[in-house]
């Protein structure tokens, strides 16, 4: 009988019990070591041969994740271990750490209940640790500490055993400082602080496959001298056979980490605003097998011959086969499943059923994108949408090569839009372009690639253009928008949004899915006027919307259109066709015609839209840029050499420290800098600068580009060559 097949039968008769399930990812900033530790704990659990673990990349399934080294898709795989003389079920998600791939980071959180935060040992917690584990507290998972590449500190930089605990104490004291700042509840009263003699702290090598923690180390009468005597020797091999990986982690893993019945408990409520009394709401926390089906979609695949696979966390209920769910949100009918399995990596494996507190991967579910909440109760509240922490910054034009794939193209983004939800594709009616934003250079590469290779279709894409924003900076109005045929009238007021609110929008604190009295309160306590804040009507992006009006006969009806004018006007503005964010719209007054046939869509839509544009105008629009932050750490006499790097690209600086003889500079540029500054970077400083960039937000562009900037995009856009005026709009 195969490993493989064993270890499936194994895995399906432990799905039942979910006291001896654990839902984990590992997360870490780039080239930290993730997926060559988790080919470590497949071989363990004897999943892949020994001899190839950590070479073999097991989770890196596709070619482009090979041939770049890095991974770009979570991926899952189910495995089980014995801990007490008992059998544990792990389902473990291995995430990417390169700042393009964030989006998948996010969503794998939301699917799991416990993190393995990695951390180099000699580079320490980066950037994108602290985005990563951020992701993570934010879905209320709980993290342990694995500090990877200990052999470096002792063959490359030599230290003493002192130094080495100095400086191992210093990782650890850091990352508790990110998890006391993210979450001080959890951390002083949950018991999240981590600490090595508690066991929620491991140090070891990914690589060479072994791994200490202090428990372990009492256990199997290993010590820290022994652990730098073998590492100087060059004798990994008896440290792998004495002190294995795997053991050492599944162990933390099974000891530490929640099982999806204490986990439900207390994450349901942070990612779940339903009635925590309702019959849904008390299956789901306590992970009931008998009660509706509740799961939450957090990654769409296609498969060449099943088609579209939904995985997802099942947090309640029953999955089997030909079974009928609902996908909240689409008035559809039901979807009825047709495959019911789990993932071992890149390969799925079919199971009779599977039940709450497991990972399912599912076919059948045609209506479900991810972020989708699936369930078998019509009445069900969906889960809060998945918020991710970058915005789409860089730009590609696609066309496809033959003008006969010209039908296949637009499937295809489709079916990528679906698979990814933090790119945007955008098919521009008028001009025939195929737009497709995404985080950055790599993420759009990716994408493109994978459309050549995976969906057969040639296409021949632009060079990538930077994403702008438009905001106002003053307040104006009420601006009247007139109907073409002059029997409706509406009058809008526009002006700034108070940060505190956009950046409650952006967390996901106030949004349209909240009880109304909740959402009021939470708006007046950060600074809106309690009349205002209780006539909030739309929330689109981070624009917020309020109906001033009292008592205006027929405007209930008509709400629905003013909403679509309004978002076709935010969709694009009227500086550069760009999206609007940040503004707070009031609708002062209306004027509407008696009869229902003349105040249809095409007299209300344009009216709002032209109104909301002219108000923009008015209120001073401005242009804002993505601006990434930027962590280049170098040697001392190179430091001059980044901090020119970053000045020369319009950049600030922020801070600079020094640890040890390395310096680290930190800053902030425009994105639109930022092309090519990896290769600038590596010759200005003979190579020796390591350096990592995170999204930072926008920022005005500066007065004195504005005018240059807008009229390129105009250009390119195909729109007329001079700014509009209010009166463009209002005519």
């Amino acid at each position: 009988m195969s490993r493989g097949k064993k270890m499936v039968e194994k895995v399906s008769e432990l799905m039942d019990k979910p006291e001896y399930i654990r839902n984990i990812g590992i997360v870490a900033h780039i080239d930290h070591g993730k997926t060559t530790f988790s080919d470590n704990l497949l071989s363990g659990a004897g999943m892949i041969s020994e001899e190839l673990s950590g070479k073999q990349l097991f989770m890196d399934s596709d070619a482009e994740e090979q041939a770049r080294g890095i991974t770009i898709d979570s991926s899952n795989v189910s495995m089980v271990h014995e801990y007490g003389g008992k059998e544990y079920l792990i389902n473990m998600i291995d995430t990417p750490g390169h700042v393009d791939f964030g989006g998948d980071v996010t969503r794998a959180m939301r699917a799991v209940d416990g993190a393995i935060v990695l951390v180099d040992a000699v580079e320490g917690p980066m950037p994108q640790t602290e985005t990563v584990l951020r992701q993570a507290l934010k879905e209320g998972v709980r993290p342990v500490l694995f500090i990877n590449k200990v052999d470096r500190l002792i063959n490359e930089l030599k230290v003493d055993p002192q130094e080495m605990m100095i400086r191992l104490g210093r990782v650890i004291d850091k990352v508790n400082k990110l998890i006391k700042g993210m979450n001080e509840k959890m951390y002083t009263e949950g018991g999240w602080k981590l600490d090595a003699a508690t066991g929620t702290v491991a140090f070891g090598s990914a690589l060479y496959n072994w791994a200490v923690s202090i428990p372990y180390m009492q256990k199997s009468g290993i010590s820290f001298k022994e652990v730098i005597d073998k590492c100087n020797a060059g004798d990994m091999k008896a440290l792998a056979k004495s002190s294995p990986l795997h053991e050492v982690i599944l162990d933390i893993v099974v000891k530490h980490l929640p099982n999806p019945i204490d986990a439900q408990r207390r994450r349901i409520p942070i990612i779940w605003h339903g009635d925590k009394e309702s019959p849904e709401g008390k299956a789901m926390l306590t992970c009931d097998h008998k009660g509706a089906v509740a799961m939450m979609i957090t990654d769409i695949s296609f498969d060449p011959h099943a088609g579209e696979v939904a995985t997802g966390r099942l947090f309640s209920g029953k999955l089997s086969r030909g079974m009928e769910l609902y996908v909240v949100g689409t008035a559809g009918k039901g979807n009825r499943l047709q495959q019911v399995g789990i993932f071992m990596g890149p390969s799925r494996v079919e199971v009779e059923q599977i039940v709450g507190g497991n990972i399912a991967a599912v076919t059948g579910l045609k209506d479900a994108i991810v972020g989708s909440t699936v369930t078998s109760s019509k009445e069900m509240t969906p889960f809060e949408s998945l918020k991710h922490y970058s915005e789409p910054v860089m730009t590609v034009a696609v066309e496809a090569k033959n003008m006969k794939d010209l039908p296949k193209l637009v499937e295809v983004l489709r079916q990528v839009a679906k698979e990814d939800p933090t790119i945007r594709i955008n098919i521009n009616e008028e001009t025939g372009e195929h737009l497709i934003a995404g985080m950055g250079e790599l993420h759009l590469e990716v994408i493109t690639g994978r459309i050549r290779r995976d969906k057969h279709v040639e296409i021949v894409t632009s060079e990538p253009i930077v994403v702008y924003r438009e905001t106002v900076t003053t307040k104006a109005g009420p601006v009247e928008g007139k109907s073409p045929n002059r029997h409706n009238r509406f009058y809008i007021e526009v002006e700034p949004l108070d940060q505190a609110i956009v950046d409650a929008i952006q967390n996901g604190e106030v949004s349209m899915n909240m009880n109304q009295i909740e959402r009021r309160d939470l708006l007046v306590s950060l600074g809106m006027d309690k009349d205002e804040a209780k006539n909030v009507k739309d929330i689109y992006t981070t624009n917020v919307f309020l109906d001033m009006t009292k008592g205006i006969q027929y405007l209930n009806e008509t709400m629905e259109l003013v909403l679509d004018g309004l978002h076709e006007a935010l969709d694009g503005g009227p500086l550069a066709d760009e999206q609007v964010q940040n503004l707070k719209i009031r609708l002062m007054d209306v004027k509407l015609h008696e009869d229902a046939i003349h105040r249809g869509p095409a007299q209300v839509i344009p009216a709002v839209r032209a109104a909301v544009k002219a108000a923009c105008l008015m209120a001073n629009d401005q242009l804002l840029e993505p601006v990434q932050k930027i962590q280049i750490t170098v040697p001392q006499d190179q430091m001059g050499a980044a901090i020119s790097q970053i000045q020369g690209r319009r950049g600030q600086l922020t801070t600079t420290d020094s640890e040890g003889d390395q310096i680290v500079v930190n800053g902030i540029a425009p994105v639109a800098e930022l092309f090519g500054f990896a290769g600038d970077l590596r010759s200005a400083t003979e190579g020796r600068a390591m350096w990592s960039t995170e999204f930072a937000g926008f920022q005005l562009v500066p007065a004195s580009l504005v005018n240059e900037v807008v009229m390129g995009i105009r250009k390119r856009k195909g729109l007329k060559e001079q700014i509009p005026t209010p009166n463009d709009y209002l005519a």
